[in-house]
């Protein structure tokens, strides 16, 4: 179960609600991340939307635009003007004109607490990047998210480009038309995007070295742990799923990462933890159950392992920071 959270942009109005569980008569508790879902409500029926933060201001309490939430959607966040620091899943993220942040569905995102600054947010579901046919032969149109970069500084030319396309589907979303006939308007212009900043991406990667078999183990790694990492934490799970020896695992992840298979998994887990800390209500011991570990002083143990404090201790620190 979700939260939906939607902002009232232009026609495209949006409103937040908590998935709670009682706690205790008269109480309620936040259960799980609050979750940011596209659902845009009657007029706006479009699969992507462009407005700006100032946008996001005036229509929001200064409480909600600086919230932090869990996106269930794609979305590009473009400084435009000031500086301000964002913050990505407890990394953060120093922003300047031209920085451009790419927010996967998953990640947890807060805008930070400056207000001098502005920019332009551009919204769309997943589905929205697939290709219109579902042929085999055009699968290769798709949009391989996987090489669009977490953030981008661009300037000069590349800047102007990116921006006048953000503009521009700024402008169709207005457009009098169909609305299948804007959406694939939409779709083409926004896989242009995307392909753009894979490229700008390529570019700035362009020293280093060609995806080694190695490097290509790697990446299997890290996308079945992502889909696992709360059910297995041991490396041999990972690799006997994988079909690898744990040496060759090892290899793997030490030539993507620079750092051992196992650490790679405790990272994942700590990240998990800290976010259901700090944004949900949960007590240790259910934490420790969901992120799948027998008994709640095993969890306590290794996050603050991890983490250099109690999962008690970080929570308190982070609330106390928000």
């Amino acid at each position: 179960m979700k939260d939906t959270f939607k902002t009232k942009i232009g026609n495209s109005i949006s409103r937040e609600t908590e998935r709670v569980q009682p706690a205790s008569k008269g109480v309620t508790r936040n259960t799980d991340i609050h979750h940011l879902g596209y659902q845009p409500r009657a007029p706006y029926q479009l699969d992507l939307e462009v407005f700006s933060v100032a946008d996001l201001r005036r229509r929001g309490s200064k409480e909600k635009v600086q919230a932090t939430h869990r996106y269930d959607f794609l979305a590009l966040v473009c400084v435009t003007r000031g500086v301000c620091t964002q913050v990505v899943d407890f990394k953060p993220i120093s922003c300047v004109p031209g920085s451009l942040l790419v927010l996967q569905p998953g990640q947890v995102h807060n805008y930070g607490q400056d207000e001098d600054w502005d920019g332009l947010n551009v919204l769309f579901r997943p589905e929205f990047v697939l290709p219109v046919s579902t042929q085999s032969l055009d699968h290769k149109l798709a949009v391989d998210l996987d090489r669009l970069p977490e953030h981008i500084v661009l300037s000069g030319s590349a800047l102007r480009t990116v921006m006048d396309s953000i503009q521009q589907m700024r402008e169709d979303t207005r457009v009098d038309a169909p609305i299948d006939d804007v959406h694939a308007l939409l779709r083409h212009q926004l896989h242009a995007l995307l392909a753009r900043l894979a490229i700008l991406q390529s570019w700035q990667r362009a020293h280093e070295p060609v995806i080694s078999p190695a490097l290509q183990r790697f990446k299997r790694f890290q996308q079945l742990v992502e889909e696992r990492f709360a059910r297995w934490h041991q490396v041999a799970d990972y690799a006997r799923q994988l079909g690898y020896t744990e040496k060759s695992l090892a290899r793997a992840v030490e030539a993507g990462m620079g750092m051992t298979a196992k650490v790679f998994i405790a990272a994942r887990v700590n990240l998990e933890a800290k976010r259901l800390l700090v944004h949900t209500d949960l007590t240790v011991a259910s934490i420790a159950e969901r992120l799948g570990f027998e008994e709640a002083t095993n969890f306590s143990k290794f996050f603050k392992r991890e983490a250099g404090c109690t999962p008690a201790e970080f929570r308190q620190r982070q609330r106390a920071s928000i």
